[in-house]
């Protein structure tokens, strides 16, 4: 099987096309988070804003993966969470610093932009677990299939990915302060609505991944990959 070589991050080269997919990656992510506080009604169903970025960000970590491999999106995994680490300890300061005499907002800000230890450790951990199993579910996919069906590669480690994100997220933040019944009903209903959500767009995943492997000149297989996410070597 030929994989074309790779001239991306690994090699120290850092294509300017890497950069803007996992600036648009990053900046999904740091945003949905800032959102997600705001309740919505969907076609009937409850759901925090975020539900409209949020899965953009799993599609931009398909294309990150499919493209440039496991190797390089683990880096960016990791990237995306220091950065949204830095957006919540600056909000976070901003928060506790004396506000000026003539500002009112401060009751404003604490509602809308204050977290909770328990939501920013579920949200974190819920992040982790849910693009690491993405990327690790694609990039197995893609070898198995031979580099064939992306559509199946994508939705397939979406509903996994997405699966998990929603489980540990939703189980973490609310176990024992809504019903078991409800909470289930949260999961289920977050994770087929992200899952559909990005089948639909599939198609631009399409556009991208054809452009970037068109242009870059490679195309991952990670044959020879360590999956450990801890691991940044192979």
């Amino acid at each position: 099987m030929y994989t074309p070589e790779l001239k991306t991050p690994m090699s120290g080269q850092y294509s300017h096309r890497f950069l803007i997919v996992t600036s648009i990656f990053i900046t999904c992510l740091i945003t949905s988070n800032i959102i997600a506080v705001k309740l919505v009604n969907i076609f009937g169903l409850f759901l925090p804003a975020a539900i409209l970025i949020f899965p953009i960000s799993y599609i931009f970590g398909d294309v990150l993966t499919e493209v440039y491999g496991y190797r390089q999106a683990r880096q960016v995994i990791w990237l995306g969470f220091f950065c949204n680490l830095i957006a919540v300890v600056a909000i976070g300061l901003g928060q506790i610093l004396p506000a000026a005499s003539f500002w009112d907002g401060q009751a404003a800000y604490e509602r809308i932009l204050g977290y909770t230890p328990r939501l920013l450790g579920a949200s974190f951990l819920a992040y982790l677990v849910g693009e690491f199993a993405n990327s690790y579910v694609l990039a197995k996919m893609k070898i198995a299939t031979h580099g064939r069906w992306l559509w199946a590669r994508t939705i397939g480690s979406t509903l996994v990915g997405q699966g998990l994100d929603s489980l540990v997220f939703i189980t973490l933040a609310f176990l024992g302060t809504i019903p078991l019944t409800v909470l289930l009903g949260v999961i289920v209903v977050q994770w087929l609505f992200k899952s559909v959500y990005e089948a639909i767009i599939t198609p631009l995943t399409y556009v991208l991944v054809n452009f970037l492997k068109k242009r870059e000149g490679v195309d991952v297989f990670d044959t020879d990959t360590r999956f450990n996410p801890l691991c940044f070597r192979k």
